[in-house]
């Protein structure tokens, strides 16, 4: 992924004061900011434009965050970064659990929203920086390409989050080999602590749909007792 100059983010949400504050911040750290008023509106955006990225208020009236970002990520695999005053964890599991990569608890320090977003956008694909392993993973009817962090079926390309490459990323480097959810926390660029192994339990949830026949017994992305996750091949 390239630098956050060259980064063009959409935030999106209902507080004027909040929108315009986070715009002139991000600004200032080098981004490109576009700015939406609520679901509608960025919807609208959305549909002339790319982002690589996505900041979105969970509490919004009309159509909520977690909503929107549901909806999105039928046709859009950008990163979405939500933004909850909820301080109830299932709140926030709903949220990735809905295709979110990661969420921040309102009230934050714009530095931390500031290492959030720049730890999201490292672990977006980038052709000239590839983890040592191999070049493609055969998941039976499937087939992950990791030069290019695309999961196939056929020539059919699987969407993934940028989250989801990036465990696809770090199994396939580490093929054969158990990966504790600390290990996981620590290679995505996350904070360390429980609430974030409980947020990788969910996104390996979300990934299992998308590779296993049966997610409820896992062939390929399996779970090794007392040590973690573990990818197999074909």
């Amino acid at each position: 992924m390239s630098d956050a100059a060259e980064a063009h983010l959409l935030i999106v949400d209902d507080d004027e004061r909040i929108r315009g504050l986070l715009q002139k911040f991000l600004i200032r750290n080098g981004f490109w900011v576009t700015s939406a008023r609520d679901a509608e509106h960025a919807r609208r955006i959305l549909s002339g434009l790319e982002f690589d990225m996505i900041v979105l208020d969970v509490m919004m009236p009309g159509e909520d965050g977690v909503a929107l970002t549901k909806s999105l990520r039928e046709t859009l695999a950008t990163p979405i970064l939500l933004l909850t005053a909820k301080g109830d964890t299932e709140d926030r599991i709903k949220g990735l659990e809905a295709g979110a990569d990661d969420y921040l608890a309102k009230p934050f320090e714009p530095k931390e929203l500031l290492l959030r977003i720049n730890a999201i956008l490292r672990r977006m694909p980038d052709a000239t920086n590839r983890a040592d392993g191999p070049k493609f993973v055969n998941l039976g009817s499937l087939r992950y390409d990791v030069e290019r962090s695309e999961l196939l079926n056929g020539e059919t390309v699987i969407r993934l989050t940028s989250t989801e490459s990036a465990l696809m990323r770090i199994f396939a480097a580490n093929l054969g080999e158990a990966l504790s959810r600390s290990r996981l926390v620590e290679d995505l660029g996350r904070d360390k602590g429980q609430a974030q192994e409980r947020a990788v339990d969910v996104q390996i949830t979300r990934l299992r749909r998308k590779i296993e026949e049966d997610p409820k017994q896992p062939r390929f992305l399996q779970t090794v007792r007392g040590e973690g996750y573990l990818l197999s091949s074909d």
